[in-house]
Parts: structure tokens; C-alpha cells; sequence
């Protein structure tokens, strides 16, 4: 049947619905809470996985994990609020209204509980709205989550196509991401304005004339013709402005609040990685969880009692780029990079073996290992170790003495693009990490 939005009847049934939709918001509340909470883990796994591999949908994965967060905090208060007015209207059949000339109490406190906490009707009424309100807005503020990613999906988009795309060199590349960073975030924080201040620039003759390109270009940007709708119905009622109003600062403290951490002492913290003088358990692989990877390098464990030590690399972008540095005849090779779909790219063996084993050859003389501070020769091979792909090498240890030993690994790269003029094939070392062990013979 089609719906004729001006025609009584389906603005009876739209009443009706409304008058019921509280049902619908438990049931869907219940099984997203359920969903989401399932979802927390795989997602963080997947967030950790693509920043160990330096891909782009590491922004995705944390979108995902954000948007998860918020659904489940607003979706919680939903339900808490949803019962507390089941309760109430359950409690107003029993007791009907509040009596409160039977409470008995003086004038002056029956005076100011009849102002401030009013009828029992009307605290019931206040708790639908808010269910309601809140219920709605939980999914408004999942559009805007989107929206801020997609602002910055543009931004990485700018930075791939200015700087690594090859099309311009580093020094005009930087220079016109810095033109386009800087004007195109103006731009946002004018609608950003526009945004707090719930409309501002669309109530003045002259801003809304200047504004309002912007405004039709933005929101096919950021997804706000989809959720258009909601914004304005919000904006128009006092209460749901209040609303609007309330929850972003909230949200903007509990995101300030989640970073504060209580530090004890200045000079002992924790780290992400090993150091000379830190020990992390994701670069030792005896140590690793279910689902943590290994983000620069990982060796068998904290104390070796055998004549041998297994170092694990993981495969990242950057180390290609730094590879075919060191071989330029690997530049020749068709790059086949990014993301290919199955349907129309079939996987071809690219590398066959001797390829491959320059290949080798150049990442050997790409890393640099050392045991202390004494060079040591490695013979990588490619390996798939717990699903994550990376290069592993086992280097001997009879002639080192027992006792705590650092294995230092650095990498040798052009330098990353600075103002300043460089030459065109100069190679630099960097410090990838610091691994402390304990050897032991047994």
C-alpha cells in the first residue's frame, strides 16, 4: 500500500506506533547490546592485525570499535531508563498519584516537594521523553562518528595521492598537502561552528548566503543527507536541543577522562616495545596472547637455554619500499600492491624463485642485526607465523657468553620526506628496536 503522508489515517497509524514503539526499543536494545559486546574482541584483534600490516583499515577497525562503545553506553542508559519507567507505570497502578497530604509532613516541605517533584504522571511522561530522545539520538551520534571519519579519510586520501602517489616530488608534494591540510580543515572547523553552535550560520542573511555552498557540499561528504531528518526534528524542539546540547560535552569528557591514568613514578612506566631497558611481551613470542601481533620484532623468549635464537620481523609496506631500495632492478617488477578483488585479479605466483631470492638478498642487506655490539650474518627466509607474514631468521649462540645480552636491529632507508633538500639516493640507518635476553646454557 502506498503511504500518503498528508492522509489521517496513516497519521492514525503512525500515533499508534509511536505509542508502541517502546517494545521495539527494548528488543532492539537487548540484542545490540548483546551484539555489540561480542563484537569488541574480533574487533580488536582486526584493529591490531592492520596496524601491524600499516593498512589503511586500521581507521575503519577503529571507527567500528568507537561507534561499538558509544552504542553500547547509550543503549545501556536506554534500557536502564526503560525500566525505571516500567517500574514507574507498574508502581502508578498500584498507587495511583502521589498523595502528599498523607505523608503527613509540614507545610513548607509539602510545598516544595508539590513544586519540584511534582505529579507522578509527569515523572513518568519526563522519563518517556528521555527514552525516546536518547533511543534516537544514539544512532544521530553514530552518523557523526562516521562523518568525523570520513573528514579524515580525506585528509589520508590528500596525503596518499600528494606524497606517495610518486606524481609529485617529496618537497611539492609536502608543500601542496600543507596548502590543501590547511584550507580544506578551515573549512571543517567552519562547519564545526556551524554545528555547536546548532545552526548559527543559517540564521544570519550574509553567512547563510556564504555558507550555504559549503553546507550542500559537506553534506554529501559526511553522509548528512541520510540523517537530515533527525538533526532538524531534534533541533526544533526545545527538549531535544537540550539534549543535543548536553551529550557531546558529555561525550568529550568521557573520551578526556578514559586517557587520565594515575602515573607512579617518573621515571618507571610501561612501553609498547622492548628497549635496552624495557621488556614488552609482544616481542617475545612465547609470551604473545590470543590475538596480539608482533608490530617491529619478536624473538623465542625472555631467557634461551638452547644454542639458538629465532627472530621473527613482520612484513610491512615500508619495508618493500625499503627492499626494492636497496635492488632497483625490483622496482622493474609490476607492482601489484592494494586492494584486488578476486573476481577480476586471479593471484599469480609474481615471485618465482629467483626473484624471490633476490629479494632476500636485498632485505639481508636491508637489516642489520646485532648481538650487543658485535654484527651478525642472517639468512631470512619469508614465514607465516600465527597468520601474520614476515621474515624469520635463527641465529647461533655458543659463542656468547651466559648472561643478559640485547639484540639491537636497525634498517637502512632513504630518509622520509623533509623541507630540506637531500640527495636523491641517500640511504640512512634507523633504529628499529632493542630486544633484552637472558641466555643460559642447560
Amino acid at each position: 500500500m502506498e503511504n500518503n503522508y498528508s492522509n489521517s489515517k496513516f497519521k492514525e497509524l503512525l500515533d499508534k506506533l509511536q505509542q508502541e514503539s517502546w517494545q521495539l526499543e527494548l528488543l532492539i536494545s537487548g540484542f545490540a547490546i548483546f551484539g555489540l559486546f561480542t563484537a569488541i574482541e574480533p574487533l580488536s584483534i582486526a584493529r591490531q592485525e592492520s596496524v601491524a600490516a600499516e593498512s589503511y583499515t586500521k581507521f575503519l577497525f577503529v571507527l567500528a570499535s568507537i561507534s561499538c562503545l558509544v552504542l553500547i553506553v547509550n543503549l545501556i542508559i536506554h534500557v536502564v531508563l526503560r525500566g525505571l519507567w516500567i517500574g514507574a507505570i507498574g508502581l502508578r497502578y498500584v498507587s495511583g498519584e502521589i498523595d502528599y497530604d498523607s505523608l503527613n509532613y509540614r507545610k513548607r516541605f509539602t510545598n516544595y516537594l508539590k513544586n519540584k517533584v511534582g505529579s507522578f504522571d509527569k515523572y513518568i511522561g519526563n522519563l518517556e521523553n528521555y527514552c525516546s530522545i536518547l533511543f534516537a539520538v544514539t544512532f544521530l551520534y553514530l552518523f557523526y562518528i562516521i562523518s568525523f571519519f570520513i573528514v579524515l579519510l580525506v585528509i589520508l586520501l590528500a596525503g596518499n595521492f600528494f606524497i606517495e602517489s610518486g606524481i609529485f616530488s617529496e618537497f611539492l608534494g609536502t608543500m601542496l598537502l600543507g596548502f590543501f591540510g590547511m584550507f580544506f580543515l578551515f573549512l571543517c572547523f567552519i562547519v564545526f561552528i556551524d554545528f555547536i553552535t546548532q545552526g548559527y550560520l543559517k540564521k544570519k542573511e550574509w553567512t547563510s548566503f556564504l555558507y550555504f555552498p559549503l553546507y550542500k557540499v559537506f553534506s554529501i561528504l559526511t553522509l548528512s543527507f541520510l540523517y537530515r531528518p533527525l538533526v532538524y526534528n531534534f533541533l526544533d524542539n526545545k527538549f531535544g536541543r537540550r539534549i543535543l546540547f548536553i551529550l557531546f560535552p558529555v561525550y568529550l569528557s568521557a573520551f578526556y577522562l578514559s586517557t587520565v591514568s594515575n602515573v607512579r613514578s617518573s621515571f618507571v612506566f610501561r612501553s609498547s616495545i622492548s628497549s635496552e631497558n624495557y621488556t614488552n611481551s609482544t616481542n617475545y613470542l612465547n609470551t604473545l596472547e590470543k590475538g596480539e601481533f608482533i608490530n617491529n620484532a619478536a624473538i623465542t623468549s625472555k631467557i634461551i637455554e638452547k644454542p639458538f635464537l629465532v627472530v621473527f620481523i613482520p612484513f610491512v609496506k615500508s619495508i618493500e619500499d625499503a627492499v626494492t631500495d636497496q635492488d632497483i632492478s625490483l622496482k622493474k617488477v609490476t607492482d601489484t600492491r592494494g586492494f584486488k578483488s578476486d573476481f577480476f585479479f586471479k593471484k599469480k605466483l609474481q615471485f618465482k624463485d629467483s626473484l624471490q631470492t633476490r629479494y632476500l638478498n636485498a632485505f639481508k642487506k636491508t637489516y642489520a642485526l646485532q648481538l650487543d655490539s658485535t654484527p651478525v650474518q642472517t639468512d631470512f627466509l619469508i614465514s607465516d607465523l600465527n597468520h601474520q607474514l614476515g621474515f624469520e631468521t635463527v641465529l647461533p649462540l655458543k659463542s656468547i657468553s651466559e648472561g643478559k645480552h640485547l639484540l639491537k636491529i636497525s634498517r637502512f632507508t632513504k630518509p622520509k620526506p623533509k623541507f630540506q633538500k637531500k640527495p636523491k639516493d641517500t640511504i640512512v640507518s634507523e633504529k628499529i628496536i632493542t630486544i633484552p635476553f637472558w641466555y643460559y646454557k642447560q
